[in-house]
């Protein structure tokens, strides 16, 4: 698989990485334990050399099978985590104490088998902890060896220059695809300005983007996606068009609706790496081959025109989940 680089400072990885968090968080479908694990060694058997996890999910859990997964090859993955939620859990707060930072960063370590972690994002903003006190902790861990790399999670471009003045941020996280582009707007020039790598999580959209969900889908109990506003069925059926659009484009380049979602995010930048998350060795398998896929210059305009024509509905979050985002 082709590689690139995460910014000036960030670590070379696949053009493709992998997110876990859907391997036993989130959403309805899980594996049994064997079946992940299997899975996140075909995921680097295809060449995916960039996984990405969190304590939250599970919590707990996905670290340690992610840990278990890839302890075989630790010297051959780029493994980021995360911090910033009180006792690993999303629904308890935020938390982002120094001393929790800590904390966290010694499970971690633990659960994913490593001597250091590859790259440490902060989840979400703690507005009751200044991102001073969070870069200034990461920082001294980064001096201790047990960090190698900062990142950020849904943070806005004031909160990113001010960590950044502290100690030099590495990677932003950020959910970026066709039907959310708030990125583009600050975040990611910002990145281009201060040499800093994007990963764009959920980069087909929670799955719409492939072209298998409308209007008549249900999810199981559980499945975090029947709270989104975006999601609603009034607002999946019009959002069908930009899915009718993908789908076109995707037909005239015999790829799939995935493989062009991903395929645009990667024209973006040479700095931005996805990380689609599936549990299903078909659908790796065309996650994978879509960093093959290059879209010409037309269409990425067609594509581009087409997508500023259409206004997609619905929030991303509830209401309750409001203080998640940065602004």
């Amino acid at each position: 698989m082709q590689t690139r680089r995460l910014g000036q400072r960030g670590p070379e990885v696949s053009a493709i990485g992998y997110g876990c968090m859907g391997l036993d968080f989130g959403y309805s479908h899980f594996l049994p334990e064997d079946g992940a694990i299997a899975l996140l060694r075909e995921a680097h058997a295809f060449g995916v050399t960039f996984f990405d996890t969190a304590e939250a999910y599970g919590p707990f859990s996905n670290e340690e099978l992610v840990g278990r997964a890839l302890a075989p090859v630790r010297d051959e993955v780029v493994i980021a985590t995360k911090f910033g939620f009180r006792d690993g859990s999303p629904a308890a707060g935020l938390d982002s104490r120094p001393e929790r930072i800590r904390a966290v960063a010694e499970a971690s370590l633990r659960r994913l088998q490593r001597d250091r972690l590859d790259l440490f994002y902060q989840h979400r903003v703690d507005p009751a902890v200044p991102i001073e006190d969070v870069a200034g902790t990461v920082r001294a861990l980064v001096e201790e060896g047990k960090v190698a790399r900062f990142g950020l999670s849904e943070a806005g471009p004031d909160t990113i220059r001010r960590a950044h003045a502290v100690l030099p941020v590495d990677v932003v996280q950020s959910e970026y695809s066709l039907w959310w582009r708030e990125p583009e707007r600050e975040v990611l020039p910002l990145c281009a300005e201060l040499g800093i790598g994007f990963v764009p999580f959920s980069p087909l959209g929670r799955g719409f983007l492939t072209g298998k969900i409308d209007e008549t889908t249900t999810f199981a109990e559980g499945d975090f996606r029947n709270g989104l506003p975006r999601f609603a069925p009034a607002a999946r059926r019009h959002n069908r068009a930009l899915v009718e659009l993908v789908e076109g484009l995707a037909a005239e380049t015999e790829a799939t609706p995935a493989q062009v979602a991903l395929a645009w995010l990667l024209a973006r930048q040479p700095w931005i790496v996805p990380i689609p998350g599936t549990t299903r060795v078909h659908r790796l398998r065309e996650n994978v081959a879509a960093a093959a896929l290059e879209l010409g210059a037309d269409d990425l305009a067609r594509l581009t025109a087409g997508l500023d024509a259409i206004e997609v509905q619905g929030a991303r979050y509830p209401e309750s989940l409001a203080n998640l985002v940065d602004r």
